[in-house]
């Protein structure tokens, strides 16, 4: 059976955890800082947190910028479940918008029209590593009449003077646009290190933060760590130091903090990280080379003029197919021994999002995208012989299917 995203793990990647484990200091501590900063540098922000999901790192997020009941939050219809459910749990209102004809990201003037006086922030997606345009949505929320329409309930939010554009690069990382590396692009970016992401630390995520000219980069690292540990001003690290066992509780913090295990595995993915890039780009070419000359599939867009992906999920389209017919060609698939899957179900055709009244029939794209993708293997040890495995698995099960 060919997995459909297993992570890379050898003996490097077992030599570094083995190492932290024989250290005796296996909570945050060095290799936390380490690849914090490591991350930081990659990337080309101010400062990174790292965390221990994706989901707990952005719940501090929308804490910190202060957004809460009567707050709304616009992203993408078309995303995973935690995009949305981190907004519920701030008190406030996901806004759902239609995603482009053109790719599975938001669509700008989608979210223009959803912008209202209670709009504190947009959340784009990356969906499958390729970025959105983040040039057209920091042109939009500068527009005088948009800042206009902004209302400040925090001292950071009038700082900032506008919506704070975030972007859920969970799927992006080393993805570019413009030059600049994915998490540059937003005033704030948020990683995730889950074991199916290109860059793991089995469990865990990132915080990239890249405010304007005026914030304080080293205070805001200062309180994300603060509240990170329970709201705690010392971590583990600093009370080793002799005398310093004394420490405050500045809040009511959370507990999301990364360990120094999870992130020396991410210092071994870091380091390697363009080689399994450049892996991960030559399987998508293997894909496209076979799959255009086939009519009904539609590759997906993975570069243009001024972006390229991070090659992470390889969405091709069947065209003018039923959900029914796409899931029974998944099923066709996995007859021959070959893993797939589909990214995502569209927030408003899960039941926790029916029941607050969304619908899917509002956002066609999103469900005319999710009705005919499939997501198909892409990882570092998927072998060539493997990816023609799996052509030959897709091509089989559509002839058998569709005729």
């Amino acid at each position: 059976m060919i997995p459909f995203s297993p992570p890379r793990i050898d003996d490097r990647t077992i030599e570094a955890v083995s190492e932290v484990l024989k250290s005796g200091w296996i909570t945050t501590g060095p290799k936390t800082k380490l690849f914090e900063k490591e991350i930081s540098a990659y990337c080309g922000v101010k400062t990174t947190v790292a965390v221990n999901s994706w989901t707990m790192g952005m719940q501090v997020l929308l804490h910190w910028w202060g957004i809460g009941e009567g707050d709304e939050v616009i992203l993408p219809a078309y995303t995973y479940c935690a995009s949305a459910n981190v907004i519920i749990h701030a008190g406030a209102k996901p806004v759902l918008v239609d995603i482009n004809s053109e790719d599975f990201n938001l669509n700008t003037e989608a979210v223009r029209k959803a912008i209202t006086p209670n709009t504190k922030a947009i959340l784009a997606v990356d969906i499958g590593g390729f970025p959105c345009d983040y040039d057209k949505l920091k042109s939009l929320i500068n527009e005088p009449e948009i800042k206009n329409q902004f209302s400040a309930s925090n001292s950071l939010q009038e700082q900032l003077g506008r919506i704070l554009l975030l972007s859920d690069a969970a799927h992006s990382f080393g993805a570019l646009m413009n030059d600049q590396k994915a998490a540059a692009l937003a005033d704030v970016s948020t990683y995730s290190f889950h074991a199916v992401k290109n860059l793991t630390t089995a469990e865990g995520g990132a915080l990239c933060f890249n405010m304007p000219e005026g914030f304080d980069h080293d205070e805001i690292y200062r309180q994300m760590c603060v509240k990170i540990l329970h709201g705690q001003n010392k971590d583990a690290l600093a009370k080793t130091q002799k005398g310093n066992w004394r420490y405050d509780v500045e809040e009511p913090g959370f507990k999301c903090n990364m360990t120094d295990i999870q992130a020396a595995i991410g210092l071994v993915e870091l380091d390697r990280y363009q080689e399994n890039l450049d892996r991960r780009k030559t399987i998508f070419n293997l894909y496209d080379v076979v799959f255009s000359t086939e009519e009904w599939a539609i590759t997906p867009l993975h570069t243009s003029n001024s972006k390229s992906s991070s090659y992470h999920l390889y969405q091709i389209r069947i065209k003018d197919v039923s959900e029914d017919q796409r899931d029974a060609i998944i099923k066709e698939i996995f007859e021959q021994d070959v893993s797939v899957n589909v990214h995502f179900q569209p927030i408003p055709m899960l039941t926790a999002y029916k029941k607050r009244g969304y619908d899917i029939a509002d956002y066609p794209e999103a469900y005319g995208k999710y009705a005919q993708m499939i997501s198909l293997p892409v990882y570092f040890d998927l072998s060539d012989e493997q990816v023609e495995t799996v052509i030959a698995a897709v091509k089989s099960a559509v002839v058998k299917v569709l005729g």
